[in-house]
């Protein structure tokens, strides 16, 4: 087992770098010829195909995040972490056909712009304000450090910080070029990434059917994991009871069996695709079936993610437990570094060009959107009104660096705090904690027209204490066991309620109060959209991937039950 890289290791890596580079500056150049205003740098306005759109959605969301974190989950929880995935693809359908609709018609180009056409400024200013923070503070902070500790891990565990700055720098070369240059080099990384990631998983089981003395076929590999890691292989995570261990506890408060499909997976999944400022971004500048079957078309990739981030994670725990693999660094999140380690020589190098791929497009896709969101949504209406074309694509650009720089330096100390949790989770919690608030408002302000704009303030910050409630006081002021929930001890002397019902909780009486708030209010909303039936209806095409999609999750849950 070899974990440093070889000449043709970096071969490799070198190339993938050279052909993003020269094509993404390719585009720049055409872009830069071709559309001057700052809708095109922030949006590339009615010039992505459908493919882009969905080949730059999967690219900007698959990350170290995934990568990393979710593969830690598979040699921690097994396949039911590929439900994120799964569903995903379902909240995509939903996005495509009934959300993606609403924004076009009603020309919407940021979130924030949605919440002051629908409620008021004071909403959108709020809302803006909090998800420049998040995103800086969360997500690129949590894809830089995941992805230099993996890459770190195999380039020799010395050189943390320097490969932090070059994927910053990597990003910052991509980014600063605007959404059109963001995308289309986004269809090279996707095809890297999944090329890389089916290679990776490929390697991983072959080499457990080696290890094991059973057969150096794939296939065969994938049943000696069912066979080693039967229940790996379960969907629904059962309910623990007084005899279960604490390993089943942990595992239950972290994917909470049938329990996570009433409430919090699905407000994970549709306020991620459908609202918000990173992800529909990619399709706001597009004409509606454009943007649909993109869509579509990043559902049905969803269906292979699994394969590329979760099925690693378990070989590398049937080859931990097997004393195949040694003491992974980092916990469950070092499961997918140790598989590529057992990668030969240039296949480790297109692995971790997979790897940087997802990275450095999920970290030029983020800023991008904090760059948006911040010309848009703040300078241009709070500091300089007046403010031109140009002068807008020069502060998205210096938005940019500033964003990656804080970024670089919030993590250069390793003070993420993400410690056993693992990183995905951490981030699914955290980002939750605001959730269910968000998509209360965004669901309520689409599709009911009482809405108003107070539920709306009183929503997205009921939401957010609410979380805080269950998340961290309810079990001490309630009790363990009660009629909503019941929490379980978390290894540390405290007890817990899993977040996924934290969320639903959050998000039912977060719903109900907005409800009952607007219609204390006026019965004629002036700010309302326009809603028709007939912008809902969907091409026959778009029919059959639909059905398609979902014959192969119905399919997926059968066989995994």
């Amino acid at each position: 087992m070899n974990q440093s890289l070889s000449f043709a290791d970096y071969a490799v890596f070198i190339i993938y770098f050279i052909v993003v580079s020269v094509y993404g500056y390719t585009v720049y150049r055409k872009r830069k010829q071709d559309e001057q205003d700052a809708k095109a740098y922030f949006l590339a306005e009615g010039n992505l195909t459908w493919w882009a759109i969905g080949a730059s959605l999967i690219a900007s969301n698959i990350s170290a995040e995934q990568f990393i974190g979710m593969s830690g989950e598979g040699f921690f929880l097994g396949i039911a972490v590929a439900a994120y995935e799964w569903i995903a693809a379902i909240a995509l359908i939903i996005v495509a056909v009934w959300f993606i609709p609403v924004y076009l018609k009603n020309k919407i180009y940021t979130m924030p712009q949605f919440l002051k056409t629908r409620y008021n400024e004071s909403t959108a200013l709020i809302m803006a304000v909090f998800w420049l923070f998040l995103y800086v503070f969360v997500n690129l902070t949590s894809i830089l450090y995941l992805g230099a500790v993996a890459i770190n891990g195999l380039a020799g565990g010395e050189y943390l910080h320097a490969i932090m700055v070059g994927l910053a720098v990597f990003a910052l070369f991509i980014s600063l070029g605007g959404m059109k240059v963001v995308a289309y080099t986004d269809v090279i990384q996707v095809a890297v990434l999944i090329i890389g990631g089916l290679v990776t998983s490929y390697i991983a089981l072959v080499t457990v059917g080696e290890k094991l003395g059973i057969s150096s076929n794939a296939i065969e590999g994938f049943k000696v994991l069912m066979t080693e890691a039967p229940e790996h292989f379960k969907m629904i995570i059962p309910k623990p009871t007084a005899a279960s261990s604490q390993l089943e506890i942990d595992k239950y408060l972290t994917f909470p069996g049938l329990m996570s499909y009433l409430a919090g997976i699905w407000i994970i999944n549709l306020n991620y695709w459908g609202c918000n400022q990173y992800i529909t971004q990619r399709a706001l500048g597009a004409d509606l079936q454009t943007a649909r079957t993109g869509i579509l078309f990043a559902g049905m990739l969803k269906l292979l993610m699994p394969l590329i981030v979760m099925l690693p994670g378990i070989a590398a725990y049937v080859l931990y437990q097997n004393g195949h693999l040694p003491q992974l660094v980092g916990g469950k999140d070092g499961a997918y570094s140790a598989v590529l380690t057992f990668l030969p020589t240039g296949l480790k190098g297109l692995s971790v060009a997979a790897l940087t791929a997802a990275i450095v497009a999920s970290l030029a896709g983020k800023v991008n959107s904090i760059s948006t969101i911040y010309t848009l949504d703040i300078h241009k209406k709070y500091i300089q009104k007046e403010a031109g074309e140009k002068q807008q694509v020069n502060i998205g650009r210096i938005t940019v660096f500033a964003a990656m720089l804080l970024a670089v330096l919030f993590t250069w100390k390793d003070t993420l705090g993400i410690g056993g949790v693992g990183g995905f989770t951490y981030i699914q919690k955290y980002t939750g904690f605001i959730s269910p608030g968000v998509f209360a408002m965004f669901f309520l302000g689409m599709f009911w027209k009482r809405t108003t704009g107070t539920a709306a303030i009183v929503g997205v910050i009921l939401g957010f204490l609410l979380s805080v409630l269950f998340n961290e006081y309810a079990p001490a002021l309630f009790g363990n066991d009660t009629l909503l929930y019941t929490a379980y001890p978390n290894g540390k002397g405290a007890f817990e309620i899993p977040f996924h019902i934290c969320m639903g909780l959050s998000f039912f009486f977060t719903t109900l109060v907005m409800i009952l708030i607007s219609l204390a209010g006026p019965k004629v909303n002036p700010k309302a959209f326009e809603i028709d039936s007939e912008m809902f209806k969907v091409k026959p095409q778009t029919t059959v991937l639909i059905v398609v999609t979902l014959l192969i999750i119905v399919a997926l849950y059968v066989k995994f039950w």
